[in-house]
């Protein structure tokens, strides 16, 4: 677990601070939008094959649920922007299904994109962060790219911790200064995590079928976890980072946020590199339908006692195990050394800095420098930094990278080092397939209330180590106000996605996964 002493590290991911700011053949018939809630990837494909549904339709009944709560209704605010043209490109995915063109398994799906990741089209790319505002790019990131190829209809941008949650100390998970403060769609006054809170809520909330997150650490799996959907934060390299605004290319990832471990896998077989898929040798929504083979697992125990909906998710997951003929093998304990976290947050400091500076200035960002970011907030303090400082910027800003490349090269090989010991002492020396763990705590109050508040992740050694995890919605904490999810991980060694990916299918099937949000009312 984090130590006390490192709040600072624990902030890049989290934050407990509140607030809301002001912030043509005929087509065949349509199936109706209730029957559409809550939909998954794998039915919506059959309907679109059968032709008892458009891709129109779909995405009719996701613009009406945006427009319905997200800046009305329920407030989520998990959609900065949605995409003008979503509707004229779903009538050409389905005018080109009509011809029997099919550009890929995603013909026809929308996407939902983290307002950090490049589009060229009309959909602004901004962090979330005021001096970005309005910015359009003239290229897409390589898995827009991608996406669109496939045949994905990118249907809007979504709200996220301002600049990925690296902005500075005591931040707000799920706030931008663009998009104000993202709420947990299965109680609105608890926390959705962050940084890619839109995109998990957006999910969670039906404002889309599929969406994608960016991860550096945890802002995949806590969102995901918290808001119970499913994410997944690939092996290093898997997925092009190109395009999209860093924070670290040591440890930034894109990945998926979907309802289903099918849907995950397939928006993943879309978005992976040509080296990955190579890796992979088999597609990975084949590999998410498939029969697991019985293996030895890890799971961690070291939660149970904090609280009770976890300890009562590990007991199924381990009785589901058992039943299903996996070798188990329970561990107590989940301690990452305090070195792993300092050699990290130097990492990210160093990179940030560097990548940062390299992308505005390649892309034209309005912001043309970390220094110019810097000295926008300053002169507009009043509005943009009256609930939190801009200290990371600040640190990173004042390193010279010549001078610290030495020190940062020796962090870089050592928290990598410390990382993967702590997961191989299980992958390698126990010969198990995966570790399996609790993702997060659950949602907490936003503000905190007393004695409330984040209180563990274990997306760490995953993150900097390169190794993939996913996490799947598998329990549910118990409150007097309402029920809250929980989400258990996956970790797996390099390129271990298929095998991981069958291992959370069975698991989602057995145990039960996605369960629609009530969109409870609690007391602040």
């Amino acid at each position: 677990m984090i130590q006390p002493y490192l709040t600072n590290l624990r902030l890049l991911i989290l934050a407990t601070a509140w607030i809301m700011t002001g912030c043509s053949a005929s087509a065949p018939q349509a199936t109706g939008s209730a029957e559409l809630s809550f939909t998954d990837t794998a039915k919506v494909q059959q309907q679109l094959t059968a032709g008892t549904l458009t891709s129109e339709a779909l995405v009719q009944h996701y613009l009406d649920a945006i427009a319905a709560n997200n800046r009305d209704g329920y407030e989520i605010r998990a959609i900065i922007e949605v995409n003008p043209d979503a509707l004229a490109l779903a009538r050409q995915m389905d005018e080109e299904r009509r011809r029997g063109v099919i550009r890929g398994p995603l013909h026809g799906l929308p996407v939902v994109l983290k307002a950090n990741i490049a589009t060229a089209d009309s959909l602004a790319t901004t962090a979330g962060a005021s001096v970005m505002q309005g910015f359009i790019t003239a290229k897409d990131a390589t898995l827009v790219t991608q996406l669109r190829q496939s045949g994905a209809i990118i249907l809007g941008k979504a709200n996220l911790s301002e600049w990925a949650n690296f902005r500075g100390e005591n931040s707000i998970s799920g706030w931008s200064g663009i998009g104000g403060q993202t709420r947990n769609p299965h109680l609105l006054t608890h926390n959705p995590c962050g940084s890619s809170s839109g995109s998990g809520a957006a999910v969670a909330a039906d404002f889309t079928l599929l969406a994608v997150g960016t991860e550096t650490d945890g802002s995949i799996m806590c969102p995901a976890s918290v808001n119970g959907v499913v994410g997944v934060k690939p092996t290093r390299g898997a997925v092009s980072g190109y395009g999209i605004i860093p924070i670290a290319a040591a440890q930034d990832i894109a990945g998926p946020m979907t309802r289903s471990v099918y849907g995950a896998a397939l928006l993943l077989d879309t978005m992976a590199t040509a080296e990955a898929r190579s890796r992979y040798g088999v597609s990975l929504s084949n590999a998410a339908q498939q029969a697991v083979e019985t293996e030895k697992v890890i799971v961690v125990r070291a939660f149970d006692d904090q609280f009770s909906g976890v300890k009562n998710m590990v007991d199924d997951v381990v009785r589901t195990l058992k039943s299903q003929g996996f070798e188990v093998v329970e561990v107590a304990q989940w301690e990452l050394p305090d070195a792993l976290y300092a050699a990290e947050f130097e990492v990210l400091l160093y990179e940030f800095k560097r990548d940062l500076n390299a992308w505005l200035a390649e892309f034209g960002a309005p912001a043309a420098t970390m220094q110019a970011v810097i000295d926008y907030n300053k002169a507009n303090a009043e509005r943009e930094l009256a609930l939190f400082g801009q200290e990371y910027f600040e640190q990173a800003n004042a390193i010279d990278l010549a001078e610290a490349a030495e020190s940062y090269h020796q962090a870089l090989t050592e928290g990598r080092r410390l990382a993967e010991a702590h997961l191989n002492q299980y992958l390698k020396g126990k010969g198990a397939s995966a570790i399996l763990l609790p993702s997060y705590g659950p949602a907490w109050p936003t503000p905190p209330a007393e004695g409330g508040s984040f209180s563990f992740g274990t997306s760490t050694a995953a993150a900097v180590s390169g190794y993939p995890s996913i996490t799947v919605p598998l329990g549910m904490q118990e409150g007097q106000q309402g029920s809250l999810p929980l989400g258990l991980s996956l970790v797996g060694l390099p390129w271990s996605e298929p095998q991981l990916f069958s291992l959370a299918a069975m698991l989602e099937a057995k145990i039960g996964g996605f369960t629609a949000p009530e969109f409870l009312v609690g007391e602040q």
